[in-house]
């Protein structure tokens, strides 16, 4: 365990930014309460302790719009060009645990055969420092998921408290990391403890503590797949994708090729599941209803991904899609009507 004074924190992420690219949450605007976004650290950068950024650290690693390759045509002849350059060391500080544990979720999908060597690429060269929450809102609810929001993942976890940051290395770049700071002091393994403590505290007095995800997971399928609860539920659905774009699980994207002029560039961007050309093909929208594409959502985090995964659910309990769907429509209330209202 290592040790820094919180007054000291500017200069540890200044000695941080020295070693590699540093990015970190700051206020959106001038406002705090409009959340914080994930920034290039400078001199004038503040981190800002909000629970949640707006945009999950997802982004990353599986960013929203990337340039996969470009082609030349010329009569019989293509020329690929691999134009990838994600090759510079990174490191994020202040990710919450939720966006810790959604990472395994996002590698269990893309670092499995066949890999994909553009998101491997990302995750090779990023360092993820978490951070403990310290005030959990409202909207809060990875501990129904089996996460301690105390206790994060990550190359390097964090715990502030009123005058120090500590931080524990869990890997060896974390390990490495923390060795070219020299401002750091060692501390005693449970120098963490009283702010574990009071994290915990507060995360039993949460609303949405006593959740149950009993109902659900993958030998449910047949039975959640049937009810009658799906049309009352996905009655007022706009299909916006907000849910899906805020989401730090879903996993989700379209291939394009788009003609420059003087050649071909084929990128990629995220989809929704809740889109209503979603996997469209020469046969038509398999999912041609609202009802059954908000279905394909839910199923998928609550029933199809745990029952390939060992019972790992696909959600994190972030609470962004409580804070961002316009008709308060959300995995929660989901849970709560399919499960007879356990909550």
């Amino acid at each position: 365990m290592k040790r820094v004074s919180r007054s000291d924190l500017n200069a540890l992420l200044a000695a941080i930014a020295g070693t590699k690219k540093l990015y970190l949450p700051v206020a959106d605007g001038a406002d705090e309460k409009r959340g914080a976004k994930y920034a290039v650290w400078t001199p004038e950068a503040e981190y800002c302790p909000a629970v949640n950024t707006v945009r999950s650290a997802k982004d990353f690693f599986f960013p929203q719009v990337e340039n996969m390759v470009n082609f030349k045509v010329n009569g019989k002849k293509i020329e690929v060009d691999d134009i990838r350059t994600e090759c510079e060391d990174f490191v994020i500080f202040g990710v919450r645990a939720c966006d810790a544990a959604s990472f395994k979720i996002l590698d269990s999908v893309y670092l499995s055969e066949p890999v994909d060597t553009y998101y491997q690429n990302r995750r090779e060269h990023g360092v993820v420092m978490t951070m403990a929450c310290s005030k959990p809102s409202e909207t809060c609810f990875c501990s129904v998921f089996g996460i301690d929001a105390a206790e994060p993942a990550g190359d390097v976890s964090c715990w502030m408290t009123e005058d120090s940051v500590y931080l524990k290395a869990n890997t060896e770049k974390g390990e490495a990391l923390l060795a070219a700071l020299p401002m750091l002091e060692d501390a005693a393994d449970d120098a963490a403890d009283a702010a574990k403590d009071a994290t915990r505290k507060v995360l039993e007095k949460l609303p949405l503590k006593n959740l149950s995800t009993d109902k659900f997971g993958g030998d449910k399928l047949m039975e959640l797949f049937g009810s009658n609860k799906w049309a009352g539920l996905s009655e007022a659905c706009l299909g916006c994708g907000t849910c899906t774009f805020v989401c730090p699980t879903c996993q989700c994207y379209d291939i394009r090729d788009y003609d420059t002029g003087h050649g071909i560039q084929r990128f990629r961007c995220w989809d929704s599941c809740m889109y209503s050309d979603f996997t469209k093909t020469a046969g038509g929208q398999p999912r041609p209803t609202q009802l059954e594409r908000f279905r394909q959502r839910f199923m998928h985090k609550l029933v199809y991904y745990p029952a390939n995964n060992d019972g790992v659910f696909g959600c994190v309990g972030c609470g962004r899609c409580m804070k961002s769907c316009p008709i308060s429509m959300n995995i929660v209330k989901v849970m709560k009507t399919l499960g007879e209202g356990n909550a």
